[in-house]
């Protein structure tokens, strides 16, 4: 071959190569950035004066406080995430009026489960049960619901909760978040050899393994009689024995989950429903822990634009420097 012709070959080589289509462009992704290192997670729900959702929130809007000092967000997405849920359902006595309305709520949550969710059933009366796995078809869920509610069957509202915790696992993967509907008081039935469970523990158990506990308070619609009230005393426990627990808000506000409570003409349906807009509408924002001190330490996110309000848990639990 003659220099010439090679350098004819080279120069139409590269011009095929100039003239080539260019590959299409791939669409703008959401505001995602993600920093190097480990990160506290914090799931933060945004609401304005009406309590609607807030969506469209960037980084700059945000800040978090660890022990009162700002810390750099390293980590910031506003795209749902996936998440494990467990619905765990009172079936004490004074539920058995609700069974009906307990029953069509929660197949209003199930229909609003993503592709990438994944749930459990659970219910907690004379005793404590959780379906075996976690599944995203609505059928099966549908079929790990009560049908019959024990007229004398206890509250043992933190044990449910206990167990729900357990339930997660040690895996990895989507965030672990649990549900809880309960209309009365906790009242566990103990046993031989049962363990009693206390509010600060599901508390703390909650923060140790990072679970955002949702709560729904429910009034009371026993078919049975309450007893008739025997001076002030009586006539008080007559007035709040339908009032759900005090502590499932205390729960729910420790853990950064919401509070509901469910009046006689409230729509349950709508209350399971706005459980599960919220987890699909959070921001996931992280920081790298200041102190690797294996303490408990308080957290605040606040908000730069007026008007709006930040929901998150309260505390983390640092990871301990390894020696």
């Amino acid at each position: 071959m003659s220099r010439n012709l090679a350098c004819a070959l080279v120069v139409l080589c590269v011009a095929g190569v100039m003239a080539a289509p260019s590959p299409p462009q791939q669409p703008a992704q959401p505001p995602v950035f993600r920093g190097t290192g480990e990160a506290v997670h914090v799931f933060v729900t945004v609401t304005d004066r009406d309590g609607r959702l807030v969506t469209t929130l960037s980084q700059p809007d945000f800040e978090i406080r660890d022990e009162g000092k700002p810390q750099p967000i390293t980590l910031f997405d506003n795209t749902p995430q996936p998440i494990r849920l467990i619905v765990m359902l009172d079936v004490s006595g004074s539920m058995e009026g609700n069974l009906p309305l307990l029953r069509a709520g929660a197949e209003q949550l199930f229909t609003r489960l993503r592709k990438d969710d994944v749930a459990r059933v659970g219910t907690f009366g004379r005793e404590v049960e959780i379906s075996p796995t976690f599944t995203n078809d609505p059928g099966e869920l549908r079929r790990a619901l009560p049908t019959s509610i024990a007229p004398d069957a206890p509250t043992p509202l933190w044990r449910g909760l206990d167990d729900a915790l357990t339930a997660f696992g040690s895996e990895g993967g989507a965030r672990p978040v649990i549900l809880v509907l309960s209309d009365g008081k906790d009242a566990p039935a103990f046993a031989f050899r049962q363990r009693f469970v206390s509010q600060a523990e599901i508390i703390e158990r909650a923060r140790r393994e990072d679970v955002m506990i949702y709560a729904i308070g429910m009034r009371s619609r026993s078919r049975q009689p309450l007893p008739p009230g025997i001076g002030p005393g009586g006539l008080q426990a007559m007035v709040t024995a339908d009032l759900p627990d005090p502590g499932l808000a205390v729960v729910a506000e420790h853990t950064g989950g919401g509070y509901t409570e469910i009046r006689f003409n409230d729509d349950l349906g709508a209350a399971f429903a706005k459980v599960a807009d919220e987890l699909h509408s959070q921001y996931l924002l992280g920081f790298a822990p200041p102190k690797r001190d294996g303490k408990v330490h308080e957290i605040d996110v606040r908000l730069s634009q007026k008007g709006m309000k930040a929901r998150a848990r309260k505390s983390y639990i640092a990871p301990r420097e390894q020696k």
